[in-house]
């Protein structure tokens, strides 16, 4: 009985030290470890999210939005919270192959496994609509809203606002930490490229309730702890959308592969630019699938090529003005000089060509470059020689990049006696060289970007003007328009030799080679040009500014392997012109400036 009594004792002993040790542990956590469990409990329950902030947008000179945002709703997984085993779900609601989003998921998860990492862009309303209905049994699967551009239905603008995609894995590697998480949309092509900075805005954070199970249940307190993001920098384009949308619509029509710059002679304001062919940005705005990708980058004629900035082709005739004012600025001949055409000037056992064989007779200088004489600035180069050709070739920009707002743009060497030395040797080359050069031919080449700088130079008076196509952006942090400069360059040609010029320039489109460039009741000036294409059609320049008086205008056009400027290049300019100066037309003081 005594024994009984004692096993009774002791079990209740034991329940009472049980009991005082749960009891301690309990004052422990909800007294004395209070402060500490209530932050580990927070952290548990509080998902901070990145809110993605819409790019700014896109206006053009008159106001009008040519690159807008839409709503783009994105799936995105947090690695640490998704079973494996739901892959062929979500696979089968999404119409996605499950090795994919497995591939995205490892590289998230690699990355950092409690972030949410962007699975599928640009989810379609059925691919949303499915999603969301299974939502519930599928734990760390989230929709995020990000902006995809929007355009006008009539304008392209591929070259000129490019485009804006997930970063890369190599681009992200190189960037200051923290400044792009690894999905992040940034800037690849164009203005998107150029002005990155500018346009990505700032990204806010919202603080998200999750119950135990992963899910979210609202925002933390009521949203008041959420961040809002700041949207990007508006940009104001120096564009007209009318009149893009003409330039690409006529060269369009050609058929061919070519470019048009259109400038305000005035401040260097592109007004219009294309590069054909061009590709269709909405393919490469959200969600790109990669056979259309590949139909654009398998495209022999090449639609990424920006032919604005990046060709070198000869300029041909168009740069005859080139050895005319470095003739009368040197003194090494006057506008009354002359030279006798045959139709062919002979050098050693060379025949040179001009006007296929058909002279010209005694010509001057402003009527060389009416009709384009070849022999005449065949003879004039001679006396001028190459090291002058090269001083007033780089004075114009030659050989230079002209510094416009988009990205990649590439230049040709301007040729030289140094040049050519390394090039062929000291005695591999001879005076026939310069004689190639001196009608824009042989081993030099130009942009159409390089091309209208320096036509609207020979019509302003002689000032080179650095190309532009965002004239102010709108900083969202202070609500400033920021101004972005004009940079020009007065250039120490005297007014009575770019008369010269500008008068032969006038003469040829009234009554030479630029004919069907003429415009009625505006006065214009211009030069043909053909640049000799050893694979094929020789290639179709044509350069011009107007009014005459006072320009307001500078055009440069190339059209690949169309033959002669005057046939295909000058009509694209005329009418062109039509649509300007209809929209924008010249004042009396204008027209009597000069």
């Amino acid at each position: 009985m005594r024994e009984k009594e004692i096993s009774i004792s002791l079990v209740y002993v034991l329940l009472v030290v049980v009991f005082m040790t749960l009891l301690g542990r309990l004052f422990y956590l909800q007294v004395i470890e209070q402060s500490f469990l209530k932050e580990v409990s927070s952290r548990n329950s509080i998902r901070k999210v990145p809110v993605d902030a819409p790019r700014g947008l896109m206006f053009d000179r008159n106001g009008v939005v040519v690159v807008d945002n839409q709503p783009l709703y994105t799936l995105q997984v947090t690695p640490s919270e998704f079973d494996s085993k739901l892959l062929p779900l979500l696979s089968e609601l999404l119409g996605v192959p499950a090795a994919e989003l497995e591939a995205k998921i490892a590289e998230g998860k690699a990355y950092n496994r409690f972030v949410p990492t962007k699975v599928v862009r640009d989810l379609t309303p059925l691919q949303l609509a499915r999603v969301e209905e299974n939502l519930w049994r599928l734990p760390g699967v989230s929709f995020a809203i990000e902006s995809k551009r929007k355009y006008l239905p009539n304008v392209r603008g591929s070259h000129i606002f490019g485009y804006a995609k997930a970063i890369s894995k190599a681009m992200y590697e190189k960037m200051p930490k923290g400044l792009y998480a690894r999905d992040d949309i940034i800037g690849y092509r164009g203005l998107e490229k150029y002005y990155e900075e500018v346009l990505r805005g700032t990204k806010g954070t919202r603080y998200l309730l999750v119950n135990s199970l992963g899910r979210q249940v609202g925002d933390w307190e009521g949203g008041t702890k959420n961040i809002p993001y700041q949207a990007g920098n508006d940009l104001y384009l120096t564009i007209d959308a009318e009149l893009q949308s003409v330039a690409e619509s006529l060269l369009t029509a050609t058929g061919k592969s070519g470019a048009f710059v259109a400038m305000d002679a005035q401040n260097g304001d592109i007004l219009a630019c294309t590069s054909q062919p061009d590709y269709d940005l909405n393919i490469l705005g959200g969600f790109t699938e990669a056979s259309a990708w590949q139909a654009i980058v398998s495209d022999p004629r090449n639609p990424l090529f920006d032919r604005t900035t990046q060709t070198r082709y000869p300029p041909g005739s168009t740069y005859k003005m080139i050895s005319a004012i470095a003739a009368l600025e040197d003194k090494i001949a006057t506008p009354a000089t002359t030279f006798y055409c045959t139709g062919h000037f002979k050098f050693g056992n060379k025949d040179f060509l001009c006007h296929r064989g058909h002279g010209h007779g005694s010509v001057d200088m402003t009527r060389a470059i009416q009709v384009s004489c070849n022999s005449y600035f065949y003879n004039l180069v001679r006396r001028i020689g190459f090291e002058r050709w090269t001083k007033y070739g780089k004075m114009f920009g030659f050989g230079q990049k002209t510094g416009v707002d988009i990205p990649d743009e590439q230049t040709a060497t301007i040729p030289s006696p140094e040049y050519f030395d390394k090039l062929y040797g000291k005695r591999g080359w001879t005076e026939g060289y310069l004689i190639s050069l001196g009608i824009g031919q042989g081993e030099m080449g130009a942009s159409p970007m390089q091309m209208v700088r320096y036509v609207a130079a020979l019509g302003n008076a002689g000032t080179l003007l650095q190309p532009r196509l965002v004239r102010a952006y709108h900083d969202k942090n202070s609500g400033a328009i920021v101004e972005l400069p004009t940079v020009k360059e007065k250039l120490p040609i005297s007014n009575s030799t770019l008369e010269v010029v500008r008068n032969g320039m006038l003469l040829a489109v009234e009554n030479g080679t630029g004919g069907r460039a003429r415009v009625p009741g505006v006065k214009i000036a211009g030069k043909t040009g053909t640049a000799q294409n050893p694979h094929g059609e020789d290639h179709a320049w044509f350069i011009c500014f107007a009014p005459f008086e006072k320009p307001t205008v500078a055009i440069a056009v190339l059209v690949e392997n169309a033959g002669f400027g005057g046939a295909v290049a000058a009509p694209i300019a005329g009418e062109w012109l039509k649509h300007y100066f209809k929209k924008y037309p010249p004042t009396e003081a204008q027209l009597a400036e000069r």
